[in-house]
């Protein structure tokens, strides 16, 4: 009977880790202002893509990590401020929030 307590009970905290496994690995969408953390924000020593968005209505920026989806579109949000929608992965380092984008789209 222990036994099989003990296997129910492992099988449940396996069960909870894959779970939120799968849910950090998740993608999200997020629409907002696209900005350069440098020459918007000036957050930054140099150019960075970053998305404005309002949770709970306070303004949050989300770094867009350098990849082959955010590098040819910096041009757009260097010299201006973009609606944009973008979608990925988020994950938070030094405090900061950050999205490894997929996809990103201008939206008008």
């Amino acid at each position: 009977m222990n036994k099989i307590i003990a296997s129910f009970a492992a099988l449940a905290v396996a069960s909870m880790l894959v779970t939120t496994a799968t849910a950090a690995d998740k993608e999200k969408v997020l629409k907002g202002e696209g900005v350069c953390a440098k020459c918007e924000l000036k957050e930054s020593a140099k150019c960075q893509n970053a998305i404005r968005v309002e949770e709970h209505g306070k303004k949050v920026v989300y770094y867009i990590e350098d990849n082959d989806v955010s590098k040819g579109f910096h041009k757009k949000v260097c010299t201006a401020t973009i609606k944009l929608t973008a979608t990925g992965k988020v994950s938070e380092k030094d405090g900061k929030k950050w999205l490894a984008a997929s996809k990103l789209e201008e939206t008008k």
